[in-house]
């Protein structure tokens, strides 16, 4: 639903265009359309509207709430709560909504120009039930970020994408209701900046961040389990990472367990198979690497691949994380290195009457291939000669055996430098 040209339009008045009878005559699914509750006498929408519990009202055009009764006598059901994409600009007029659905479990602003109005405590209170907060391209202050987090008691999940921070402003007060935290596509480069995260937000489980270009992790292995006690997931997709250091260091997190790490520098000069063993052997208790599950037997792979790669480094050039597998597995030998790919050519003894020449033979090549290849050698037409294949090893035993099939190609019968083929014209 596109705003008109001009003002923006208040929050009823696009509920009562978008849900009205004509545009949304039915109940769609169990627990979308709902009985609309009792309202003010006399309301002129009471008993026409069928709101769902989920209400998606993105580029709208909405500028201001509208009746607060209205919306308190229609919305007392919603749980989610989309209004990205519209035109809201002052936080009294977002909390003039929030504060009349009061069962408001997910509320996405993703998008409003909202950077510019100040927020009042009183204000902030009125998001308090609020559990999933999306607040991406918005640009808000850390002040506003941490005025909500202080207000709202309940808050699990924040969204914080495309906002520009460069910097991270520490709340005196911990918000430990804090379980999910997305900032991706900032310019958080600083580690120290991160790191205020830990104790702003100490019950943290899921910590993503891609795209920041984050250099390094700088605290001490202590200082991580210390901060981020609870982390159990952290997504640092197209950072700076370039050292195994900073890898390393991840270990240190006593509950990690999913990690996602594309695109970083470290990365960058390895295949693909020694990216994923080279990270799986390095992270011991991480079960899902990369959004790929990370087996027992996988895991076993990659730490005796972690052994070896590292065979052929001096000590000092040995990671800790050697020394452990070692004491796990002990010193592996290398693997033999065995080529599985099939032979292009064969030198051979041509046979004919009494002569013998050696002949290169393209072993992809059929029988009748070779025929044709072989009428120079021996001065007979193909039509006029048949094959015999000479195994120098099991000729003695078996003799030789004919090549009687002109499309059988010539791999096909194990033939190796050394071996013969004898050729014997037709019989008439």
């Amino acid at each position: 639903m596109e705003a008109p040209e001009g003002e923006g339009r208040t929050f009823m008045q696009v509920i009562s265009e978008k849900y009205s009878p004509e545009n949304f005559p039915c109940r769609r699914g169990p627990g979308l359309g709902v009985v609309v509750p009792s309202g003010p006498q006399g309301s002129p929408m009471k008993d026409r509207l069928n709101l769902p519990s989920v209400l998606v009202l993105n580029a709208c055009g909405i500028s201001q709430a509208g009746d607060e009764g209205e919306i308190a006598a229609f919305c007392a059901h919603v749980v989610e709560l989309d209004l990205s994409h519209n035109k809201l600009q002052d936080w009294h007029e977002v909390s003039k909504i929030v504060r009349n659905i009061p069962n408001l479990d997910f509320l996405n602003l993703s998008s409003n120009s909202l950077s510019e109005s100040v927020l009042e405590t009183e204000w902030a209170e009125a998001f308090s039930r609020v559990r999933r907060f999306v607040l991406n391209n918005t640009q808000v202050s850390w002040d506003i970020v941490n005025t909500f987090t202080h207000e709202m008691p309940e808050l699990e999940e924040l969204f914080l994408c495309l906002n520009e921070y460069n910097t991270v402003m520490a709340s005196a007060t911990p918000c430990p209701s804090l379980r999910l935290l997305h900032i991706t596509d900032n310019s958080l480069h600083d580690w120290n900046e991160v790191r205020k995260f830990g104790s702003m937000f100490p019950s943290l489980h899921t910590l993503i961040m891609a795209n920041n270009n984050l250099g390094a992790i700088l605290d001490s292995g202590e200082n991580l389990s210390r901060l981020f006690p609870n982390l159990r997931s952290i997504n640092l997709h197209n950072a700076g990472l370039n050292r195994w250091e900073d890898i390393e260091k991840l270990t240190f997190l006593p509950r990690l367990e999913e990690v996602r790490l594309q695109g970083i520098p470290l990365l960058q000069n390895y295949t693909n198979t020694e990216r994923r063993n080279l990270m799986i052997a390095q992270l011991p208790s991480v079960t899902s690497l990369n959004g790929s599950v990370v087996t027992e037997g996988e895991r076993e792979d990659a730490e005796r691949f972690f052994i070896r790669y590292h065979l052929d480094h001096s000590e000092e050039e040995l990671p800790h994380r050697y020394h452990c597998l070692v004491t796990k597995y002990g010193k592996l030998a290398p693997l033999a290195e065995i080529d599985l790919r099939p032979r292009c050519y064969a030198r051979v003894e041509v046979h004919c009457d009494e002569r013998v020449e050696q002949v290169s033979i393209r072993l992809d090549q059929t029988v009748a291939e070779l025929k044709k290849q072989l009428k120079a050698v021996v001065r007979l037409s193909a039509s006029n000669m048949r094959l015999y294949y000479i195994d120098k090893d099991m000729c003695s035993a078996f003799g030789p055996e004919e090549m009687k099939y002109g499309t059988r190609a010539l791999h096909s019968y194990s033939i190796r430098d050394g071996d013969g083929i004898l050729v014997v014209p037709k019989t008439k």
